[in-house]
């Protein structure tokens, strides 16, 4: 059971195993070999990471169950060549760091501590050269993490838990974006996932999207199939609403952002939400294509949004601290990311400029830099 019972939210995170690859290579083209998992270094060079940035943000995130071992993360930054970050636990309301439960278990929330940790702190250190600083915020509600968070100076806040916005209702999910518009307007900048079961979200429809991703106050992160080579829209059930794949769509709590520049709206005549566009940015998210993390004592590959929130929360806490909503300079920023053209979500399908399956795209690390970090040191 969720430890957040109430709005039955639950972590965004896939392991990779046999049936999800044989999903995979039944649809790709050809005959032609499923991708490998991804180290953080390469996935970020991949990603034209910035280097020498002088950071300094604080990395908050939120985590409602599961724990981590400080033996599995020496292990994961030993094995790329990267020091342990400082890590810290801060209890909200008397959840504690609890590791070690269902292991074994692909509900296993041990997978998305881990996977939350090691992600930002690569990906920092992949910018900076220098270990980040990540305050773990454990809690059985994530507004309330949000706002602690907040209140204890954290400039990122990573969310990699969420559920369909119907399970959470308009009173919760405002709740939450109010929690997310406060966080902001001290300085915090929040990334969410956009969920990994395709545009149903797990909900009753075809087209539901997540919250808290949904929030306008939180940078909604997608997720792609990335390859060397290749980019698109992550969907391992393709014709379905309700597989493994990126969430995303239109929200039916909150309306229309005119911070979303060249958004395509809503399809007409559905029932599906009419709202805000989920999600903004996305990333590498497939676990065909996924992270390779220390879980339990042993590497292990996982993909999911889950890994796109973290991976955008180490990037922008490399570029410094307080640069609170940034999502309205991202979106007059698409340049500044490589827009995905292929592939879809059930839905709604991926096409040229901003669309429902990828936001924006994936991330132009340089470029992303240079619209809110300083000059790299010399």
């Amino acid at each position: 059971m969720s430890p957040f019972p109430k709005y039955q939210v639950r972590p965004y995170f896939k392991l990779r195993n046999i049936s999800s690859i044989a999903a995979h290579a039944a649809h790709v083209a050809g005959d032609a070999p499923v991708a490998g998992p991804w180290t953080l270094p390469a996935l970020c060079a991949a990603y034209d990471w910035p280097t020498g940035l002088a950071g300094g943000g604080v990395i908050a995130i939120v985590e409602l169950g599961g724990g981590w071992v400080q033996s599995d993360m020496d292990a994961f930054f030993q094995s790329i060549n990267q020091p342990s970050p400082q890590i810290t636990d801060v209890s909200v309301d008397g959840t504690q760091n609890s590791p070690n439960q269902n292991v074994g278990s692909p509900d296993d929330p041990d997978y998305e501590v881990a996977l939350d940790i090691e992600v930002a702190g690569a990906a920092y250190y992949a910018a900076t050269g220098k270990t980040a600083t990540i305050r773990v915020y454990w809690s059985q509600d994530i507004p309330s993490a949000a706002q602690k968070a907040a209140a204890d100076g954290c400039d990122v806040c990573s969310i990699s838990w969420g559920s369909d916005e119907a399970n959470w209702g308009n009173a919760a999910a405002e709740q939450m974006e109010a929690a997310a518009q406060a966080a902001t307007a001290a300085g915090m900048t929040v990334f969410a996932a956009a969920g990994d079961n395709d545009s149903g979200d797990g909900g009753q429809t075809p087209a539901n999207v997540d919250c808290p991703s949904s929030c306008p106050h939180v940078v909604a992160c997608g997720g792609t199939n990335k390859t060397s080579t290749a980019e698109t829209v992550w969907n391992d059930n393709p014709g379905q609403t309700n597989g493994e794949g990126t969430g995303g769509g239109y929200s039916t709590v909150f309306p229309v952002q005119a911070f979303q520049i060249a958004a395509p709206p809503a399809p007409a005549n559905t029932q599906y939400g009419n709202g805000r566009m989920v999600p903004d940015v996305s990333a590498d998210a497939d676990p065909n294509t996924g992270y390779t993390v220390v879980v339990h004592g042993s590497p292990t590959v996982v993909g999911g949004t889950s890994a796109v929130a973290p991976l955008y929360a180490g990037l922008f806490a490399s570029f410094g601290t307080k640069l609170g909503f940034v999502t309205p300079k991202l979106w007059a920023s698409a340049a500044a990311f490589n827009d995905i053209t292929a592939g879809g979500n059930g839905f709604y399908n991926a096409a040229p400029g901003p669309d429902p399956c990828s936001g924006l795209g994936s991330p132009i690390g340089v470029s992303i830099a240079a619209l809110f970090a300083g000059p790299p040191k010399s």
